[in-house]
């Protein structure tokens, strides 16, 4: 019914939105309005994971997660293409490029309050980027880290790792590994 627009920042838009129930009743609820994102589990020749290691103030503590990044707002409200922004990312947060990309699929970080579409990648056949190397924001300090395989997936199960888009990929590309040939395995 109606949406007022409390705070415009740079990534995310804070919003009250005014709603009708089925019933005829109204309400409100409270909106974290956000461009998307991109995640990338990207696995070397080793069959590692590429962890990136960074402080996160709202949680206060560093967590292990997979690189990501939001979605770059362009002209008329558009957003970047997410395949080009997994890229980027990738490069800008391990310094390294794939040959081999696969999109997994997307899905909502937190749907009860805000409108984060995540796109998941599989990232392989790595190798460091050569000529100019795009550098993380300057606003990022990670700490990249090559994790073997099974060591990232027993973390993710057993609450090693707490960042959800990091479990979510490491579970997700464990299982279509562990799929039978010609079944989606990877």
């Amino acid at each position: 019914m109606d949406s007022r627009i409390l705070h415009q920042g740079r990534f995310l838009t804070f919003r009250v939105d005014t709603i009708e129930h089925a019933d005829g009743t109204t309400g409100t609820r409270e909106i974290a309005g956000h461009p998307g994102a991109v995640a990338i589990v990207a696995i070397d020749s080793e069959d590692r994971v590429l962890l990136v290691r960074q402080y996160r103030l709202a949680v206060g503590k560093a967590l292990l997660e997979i690189p990501a990044g939001t979605l770059d707002r362009l002209g008329g409200g558009s957003v970047e293409d997410p395949d080009v922004a997994a890229r980027r990312e990738l490069e800008e947060e391990t310094g390294a490029r794939a040959s081999t990309w696969q999109r997994l699929g997307s899905f909502y970080t937190a749907p009860g309050f805000a409108e984060e579409l995540m796109y998941l990648y599989l990232a392989t056949d790595l190798r460091p980027a050569d000529g100019e190397r795009l550098r993380p924001d300057a606003d990022e300090h990670l700490i990249l880290e090559r994790i073997p395989w099974p060591e990232a997936v027993a973390a993710a199960e057993t609450g090693q790792l707490r960042d959800a888009k990091t479990i979510v990929g490491l579970l997700l590309v464990d299982r279509l590994r562990a799929a039978p040939a010609g079944a989606s395995g990877i």
